[in-house]
Parts: structure tokens; C-alpha cells; sequence
């Protein structure tokens, strides 16, 4: 009797210590990475979530550490947490692709008649001779700018939208500048 009062607490003891101890939340685990590597591997995640998707990994690799350490709940906490943020990468990169799919595409729509006016008014300039401009620079200025109209369109077509967006701003402010001359070379003609 005497013996089952000594080995009786000794295995209570221990089952006590082996439930404390638990067992690694493993499937919390894989799932985690596999989100943040579904996260890694989607295009947009990576360009426009780029901030979420680190801390998608951070939370895997403190999961990873904290398992290692046997903590087992904060390693299941973090887990979730890194799931989550995975998942919020690719949501977060979905609506920005969206959003600069679109702001590419009004600005390539947007360039192709100023373009077009503003080659008109170059050659109307040039015919019309009393004009005083550098009908080079300005010809060569209008290339660049149909160069980066053209790249903007092709990037758009190859959905790189933040290139395209890049080359349609570019667009954009060469063309200004080469109005701007135009126009003002426009307005010391009417003075005189």
C-alpha cells in the first residue's frame, strides 16, 4: 500500500508535467508557412504589400523561435498571427494592383491628344516662321515624349503597372514643358 502512496503522486506528478509541457501546435504551424509562402509567391503581394508581407514573415520566424523554446501557445498565437498577415498581404496587394492598374490606364488614355495637340501646335509654329523657337530641341523633346508614352502603353499591356505609371508621369511633365515653350514663345509673338 505503501507503494502505491509514493508512485501514485510521482505519476500524477508527471502527467502533470507532460500536459504543461504540450505538444507543438503543428498544424498552426504548417498552415502559417504555408500562407506566408503563398504570400511570397504572389506577384502583387510583393510589390504593393511589401510592409505586411515582413511582418508576415517576422511573426514566422518568432513562431519558429518561440516553438523551439517549447512555448507552445505563444508559438500557436503567432502562428495565427503570421496566417493572418499572409493573407492580408495578398488582399492589400490585390487592391493595390487594382487601384494602379487603373491610374495607369487614365493616365496612358489621358496623353495620346495632348501628344498628338501638341504636335500640331510645334509643326503650326514651324510654318508659320516668325516664331522664335529651337524647333529642334523641341521636336527632340516630343520624341522623348512619345518614347515614354509608347513604354508607358507597353507596360501597361505587360501589367507592370508602377513602370507604366513611371513613364506616363514622365510623359506627362516633358509635355508640359515643351507647351509651356511652345506657348510662350506663342504669347512674345502676339506682344509685338
Amino acid at each position: 500500500m505503501r507503494k502505491y502512496a509514493i508512485t501514485l503522486p510521482l505519476v500524477l506528478v508527471f502527467a502533470v508535467m507532460m500536459t504543461a509541457c504540450g505538444r507543438p501546435p503543428q498544424a498552426e504551424m504548417d498552415m502559417a508557412r504555408a500562407d506566408v509562402m503563398r504570400a511570397e509567391n504572389t506577384p502583387n503581394a510583393v510589390t504593393y504589400a511589401a510592409n505586411t508581407l515582413s511582418l508576415a514573415r517576422t511573426a514566422l520566424v518568432r513562431m519558429e523561435e518561440e516553438a523551439g523554446a517549447r512555448r507552445f501557445d505563444a508559438a500557436r498565437t503567432l502562428a495565427m498571427e503570421a496566417s493572418a498577415l499572409a493573407e492580408r498581404a495578398i488582399s492589400e496587394g490585390s487592391a493595390a494592383a487594382f487601384l494602379a492598374r487603373e491610374e495607369a490606364a487614365a493616365l496612358v488614355s489621358g496623353l495620346g491628344a495632348p501628344i498628338q495637340d501638341a504636335t500640331n501646335a510645334l509643326n503650326a509654329a514651324r510654318q508659320a516662321g516668325t516664331v522664335s523657337l529651337d524647333f529642334d530641341v523641341l521636336s527632340w523633346d516630343l520624341d522623348w515624349v512619345r518614347r515614354n508614352y509608347n513604354d508607358a502603353r507597353q507596360s501597361l499591356e505587360d501589367n507592370d503597372y508602377q513602370t507604366a505609371i513611371a513613364h506616363g508621369q514622365n510623359a506627362r511633365a516633358l509635355l508640359a514643358d515643351v507647351n509651356a515653350r511652345i506657348n510662350d514663345a506663342a504669347q512674345l509673338l502676339a506682344r509685338k
